[in-house]
């Protein structure tokens, strides 16, 4: 009989976990990650979400609904480098781990040869178990045959839920579920389908022959129908040490159109990104910033520089003309990504103001190292201060 060997990790509000790690005696209060006044909500905490605080609601809005709220400042440095420390945990269970972003993953257990699924169950949960005791950071496990139904069962039971779909009743799983758990079935997509064509559950889509699935999804019905009986065949990909890209991207709770808040998003992206290119000793040419609308289609930008480097500071000024470039259609976004490629190695590399990079890059290999310790990070740039009140200084603990 076939086993679910397919795990898909999700950890439970990823920057707010990282942060109460840091600061435990915050656990079980209503707090969230974000700046203040004109900044967003990253990350909240479940009791804050209970208030209806959610992802990216203005920090000023979430004041509101819920005015004890604890905030909470991004932590530069700290989110990337838990994320590195989560994964590599998941690699003592499985070498064929997809670090799909920073807070979701894929593991296959496949080759491990495990022998029954009560084995796979015990493992996945050991390992849930060591993520919390090592890092305080909760996570919830879906286990089933392929990446799609892992991943909406990972999401069913949060926080540090764990689900598990056996192998044949992939539909059977998905059938009662709303039809907004599906991905790319968006708040605005999922009203439409109730709406104009009475699809609330998943079941409902299986209802409709092929010619009507067509009229309601268009060209992509097929896929649609598969995913609706739980059909996936995308392999688990693993990163390899000699990476051809380094990439981030975020999916925002809800639809978002604000170009100044979605700039500084990318912003901090490249924040995560880049200290983890100069620990690899690597430098990158490539930045490529992708957008994507809530009915899943995607537009995408990118631009090279002369030379490679490891710097932040070069590759700020493209953030926004990128953006600018990929979102051309000006709708509210679902997600926002930014990928550098171009991988180069970071030895025997000439660029033009040479001294000046040098002493810039052993700058930022010292905030790095103080970036990695437990304490509040070193503030380097300033889309990282609240906006609200730019010239206060940057504090450190």
């Amino acid at each position: 009989m076939a086993l679910p060997v397919i795990i898909h990790l999700d950890a439970d509000a990823f920057f707010v976990s990282c942060e109460l790690a840091l600061k435990p005696e915050l656990r079980g209060t209503k707090c969230a990650v974000g700046g203040r006044e004109r900044g967003i909500i990253s990350s909240a905490s479940y009791e804050a979400r209970a208030c209806g605080v959610y992802t990216p609601m203005p920090t000023a809005r979430a004041l509101k609904v819920c005015p004890d709220l604890i905030l909470l400042p991004h932590t530069s440095g700290l989110y990337g480098r838990v994320s590195r420390q989560m994964f590599d945990l998941c690699e003592t269970l499985t070498p064929l781990v997809q670090r799909n972003s920073i807070d979701e993953g894929y593991l296959d257990l496949g080759p491990c040869g495990y022998g029954s699924q009560a084995e796979i169950e015990a493992r996945v949960r050991a390992l849930q178990d060591r993520i919390w005791q090592e890092l305080q950071i909760p996570a919830s496990f879906g286990i089933a045959a392929n990446k799609l139904v892992a991943q909406i069962a990972s999401k069913l039971r949060k926080p540090r839920g764990f689900v598990v779909v056996p192998v044949g009743t992939e539909a059977e799983f998905l059938a009662p579920l709303p039809v907004g758990k599906l991905p790319g079935v968006g708040a605005k997509t999922e009203a439409s389908l109730a709406g104009r064509h009475g699809i609330r559950l998943v079941r409902d889509i299986l209802e409709h022959n092929e010619s009507e699935l067509e009229a309601i999804f268009g060209p992509g019905w097929r896929e649609m129908r598969a995913t609706a009986l739980g059909q996936d065949d995308r392999p688990v990909e693993t990163e390899h040490k000699d990476a051809k890209s380094y990439s981030q991207q975020e999916t925002f709770g809800r639809d978002i159109g604000d170009f100044a808040e979605i700039e500084r998003v990318a912003k901090r992206m490249v924040d995560e990104l880049l200290p983890k290119i100069r620990e690899d000793g690597k430098r990158v040419r490539t930045m490529t910033v992708k957008v994507r609308y809530p009915d899943f289609t995607h537009e995408s930008h990118g631009k090279s520089l002369e030379a490679g480097t490891d710097l932040e500071a070069p590759f700020y000024p493209l953030v926004a003309p990128l953006l600018k470039a990929a979102w051309r259609k000006r709708r509210p976004l679902r997600l926002v990504s930014v990928r550098f490629s171009g991988v180069e190695d970071g030895a025997g590399q000439l660029e033009m103001f040479a001294q000046e990079s040098e002493k810039r890059r052993r700058l930022a290999g010292v905030l790095d190292r103080l970036n990695r310790g437990n304490r509040t990070a070193v503030v380097r740039h300033g889309h990282q201060l609240d906006p609200a009140r730019p010239n206060d200084p940057p504090k450190r603990q």
